[in-house]
């Protein structure tokens, strides 16, 4: 029996850490909110509950409302540096008259050091893609929070892909679109939940329980 339990507590632990942690902090949906209603006029032609714009721009700009973000992102960097350096030094002095047939006339030492290091460093990623957003928070000034996620399960796990940030109305292209270099405070991100994330993410308490089984 403690043999079984020493084995399902790790297990446990290791279960819940399989998660993996997001950047994207903020509520990745919202519904629209509920607008009164004007109460029907029967007693003329308009009827402003009813009432549908002809030519009403369809661009979001409410809580709620759908946008496609055009994921763009491709970065680079490269760092490279060198330095170096050296120092030399010299002694000399002479050696008194009694010592001079020992150690001669003058006694003398020489040193040196030199330094040198270099350094190279690059890194780049690219990401694109399609996903739809939701509006989740209308700033004062008119500009847009938006979040969103999309999961895709797979046969051992599940491939996840996160957004949010703030978007300009004025960025937004035909179709609602608008490309994620365009989006401030962005968030993007793609993780996955496989059994190789949950081998990598063990937390510390299953990592000790686990050095305690014997196999």
């Amino acid at each position: 029996m403690k043999i079984l339990s020493l084995v399902a507590v790790p297990l446990v632990l290791s279960a819940c850490s399989a998660i993996p942690s997001s950047i994207v902090q903020t509520p990745t949906t919202a519904r629209p909110l509920t607008l009164p209603q004007a109460a029907p006029n029967n007693g003329a032609i308009y009827q402003a509950s009813a009432f549908r714009p002809v030519f009403e721009d369809r661009r979001a700009r409410h809580v709620g409302d759908l946008l496609t973000i055009v994921i763009t992102e491709k970065t680079a960097a490269v760092k490279a540096g060198a330095s170096s350096g050296s120092k030399s030094g010299s002694v000399s002095a002479s050696i008194p008259q009694p010592l001079q047939g020992t150690f001669g006339a003058t006694a003398s030492a020489n040193t040196a050091n030199k330094f040198a290091d270099a350094d190279n460093q690059s890194a780049s990623n690219t990401f694109t893609g399609t996903m739809g957003v939701t509006v989740v928070e209308v700033l004062p000034n008119g500009n847009l929070i938006v979040a969103g996620e999309k999961q895709i399960a797979m046969n051992k796990g599940v491939e996840f892909i996160r957004f949010s940030g703030m978007i300009n109305p004025d960025n937004i292209a035909t179709g609602n679109t608008v490309s994620s270099t365009a989006v401030a405070d962005a968030r993007v991100e793609y993780r996955t939940n496989s059994q190789i994330d949950r081998a990598e993410m063990t937390s510390m308490a299953s990592r000790f329980f686990q050095s305690l089984l014997p196999f």
